[in-house]
């Protein structure tokens, strides 16, 4: 059992929910390559406080995620589509079933509570949080609702908008956001387009 702190990692957390989260971490590129990386995410996501104690990492972790992943995407994504994931829902339902990490709390130096664990949790409790959020996100016509599918170009990822007048058009603005309006100042520069003008957009609403 390791109680050192879990260096952070590059990974995304800008989707509204920690079961959207996790389908970023195989796009563009596979990032849950080694048990760290699976506890690693598991504490940005805020799964699993970073006080601890947390699990000694193991080999066989990233794959069983990723396949944890594998699910809960196909079954998001039939949600949104109006479809049915019948073995998806059947594995995150058994996956759910497992007994998920014991909280506990702590008085930190300056007198605040804190969050820890009773124990170091097992795979199958950080698996067991996975299908518990992602099915209660999908249970939850006020969340199902805000499911949005990135407009980039070439992007699955799927995210929760709950921006002010659900006009959110990316999974991040930094990314897929900023990837567009490049797209589009080389469209205008290969045209030879003026820029739009501020002021028109302003008094045009836009």
């Amino acid at each position: 059992m390791s109680l050192l702190p879990v260096a952070p990692a590059p990974f995304r957390y800008d989707a509204g929910r920690p079961c959207l989260d996790l389908l970023a971490t195989g796009h563009p590129v596979e990032r849950l390559v080694t048990g760290e990386d699976v506890v690693g995410w598991c504490v940005g996501a805020g799964l699993i406080p970073a006080r601890g104690p947390l699990p000694l990492p193991q080999p066989h972790w990233p794959a069983a995620v990723r396949e944890v992943r594998g699910h809960l995407g196909r079954l998001v994504d039939a949600s949104l589509g109006g479809r049915r994931a019948p073995q998806a829902l059947d594995r995150l339902n058994a996956l759910a079933l497992a007994a998920p990490p014991v909280p506990q709390a702590a008085r930190a130096h300056d007198g605040r509570l804190v969050a820890g664990l009773h124990s170091a949790p097992t795979l199958s409790a950080l698996l067991s949080l996975l299908a518990r959020d992602t099915l209660t996100l999908l249970t939850d016509p006020g969340r199902t609702a805000l499911l949005r599918r990135c407009e980039g170009e070439g992007c699955p990822l799927i995210y929760l908008d709950t921006s002010r007048g659900q006009r959110r058009r990316w999974c991040s603005s930094e990314v897929c956001g900023n990837r567009e309006r490049v797209a589009r100042h080389r469209r205008r520069t290969a045209t030879g387009a003026p820029p739009p003008n501020p002021r028109s957009s302003i008094a045009g609403g836009a």
